[in-house]
């Protein structure tokens, strides 16, 4: 299975970063900056994971309980600087796999994407 990972980040210099290191560990990467993209890429292809910076990409429980139906083997990582997010509550508890600090630990967050893959998308098995 290809491990390709989306990076949504409007932070360019912090995403390419990001992509640099998942690459480091054998991971594809696609870099986006918009919401609005994501969706029509998950739907074409077979991406598993999205890491998600809360901080500066804009979603709601809504947002994502959509991509989430649309896209259902699609696992998301998000990232933030922020230790409370009250306003995605329902997110948190159905949506998103897993939060980490910005910016993140790289073993923990390849650790992180090494499970989604291995099990087929789903962390959890």
């Amino acid at each position: 299975m290809k491990k390709e990972v989306v990076v949504l980040d409007t932070d360019t210099h912090q995403c390419q970063g990001l992509c640099n290191l998942l690459s480091d560990h054998h991971f594809t990467t696609v870099q986006m900056s918009n919401m609005a993209d994501l969706e029509p890429f998950l739907q074409a292809g077979d991406c598993r994971a999205v890491i998600l910076n809360l901080d500066n990409i804009r979603v709601t429980n809504k947002t994502l309980r959509d991509l989430k139906r649309k896209t259902p083997l699609t696992s998301i990582i998000a990232l933030s600087e922020r230790q409370f997010h009250p306003e995605l509550e329902e997110a948190f508890r159905e949506y998103i796999t897993v939060c980490l600090k910005q910016p993140p630990d790289s073993d923990e967050l390849v650790y992180w994407l090494r499970s989604i893959f291995e099990n087929n998308g789903e962390p959890n098995g």
